[in-house]
């Protein structure tokens, strides 16, 4: 038993990389994203809503196997790693960029009208002021994608990653028992469990 759940646990960094690696770089584009699709410049708001459409109406599985399998046939080879991270990323930017965009949407329009009484321009007023109140009304679906993330990231082993899930259908193969699953089960609601507490306890800060 304890052998299995370390090998199981062998997959635990990857997917903790990909993870984090997919959570550094969607957020801030996101936000950049949305400010993109709220502009007043139909062009670049066209081209982002079209992104988003794409890649929040395909599968994500589809997406990894286009990046990791279909660029190579234009001369483009990426490590399993590489693919993974640059599809998550572009995926879940989509989202939080929808995420973000209806939280600027919902601020009110008072809050433009106070920060150029004060002298600020766009890019100030953005910064300082609608920026911070988006981010606190984006948490809640925020956190949902969050949790998403986690059980997405076993979408990695179909291309030959070794992570966790990946691992434990190894020993379901090999061992004929549905224990790996159950060990690997566990390990997905823990993971989830900490990063739902993070959130929360997150919420609790920003909205005092």
């Amino acid at each position: 038993m304890e052998e299995n759940i370390l090998f199981i646990l062998q997959g635990l960094g990857l997917t903790i990389k990909v993870y984090l690696v997919t959570m550094v770089f969607s957020l801030p584009l996101g936000i950049i994203l949305s400010l993109g699709r709220i502009s007043k410049h139909k062009v670049i708001n066209d081209i982002i809503q079209i992104y988003t459409w794409i890649f929040r109406g395909t599968p994500l599985l589809l997406q990894l196997f286009f990046v990791y399998y279909g660029l190579p046939v234009i001369g483009i080879t990426l490590s399993p790693f590489a693919a993974a991270s640059i599809t998550f990323v572009i995926n879940y930017t989509a989202y939080f960029c929808e995420i973000f965009r209806g939280s600027i949407l919902g601020i009110d329009a008072g809050q433009y009208e106070a920060a150029k009484v004060l002298g600020m321009n766009y890019i100030q007023t953005m910064v300082r002021i609608i920026i911070p109140q988006a981010m606190i009304t984006a948490l809640p679906p925020l956190t949902n994608e969050a949790i998403s993330l986690i059980k997405d990231t076993s979408l990695i082993s179909a291309i030959g990653m070794a992570e966790i899930l990946r691992n434990s259908r190894e020993l379901v193969t090999r061992d004929f028992s549905i224990t790996p699953f159950i060990i690997c089960t566990v390990i997905y609601l823990l993971i989830s469990t900490v990063v739902v507490l993070i959130c929360k306890r997150l919420e609790k800060k920003v909205i005092i």
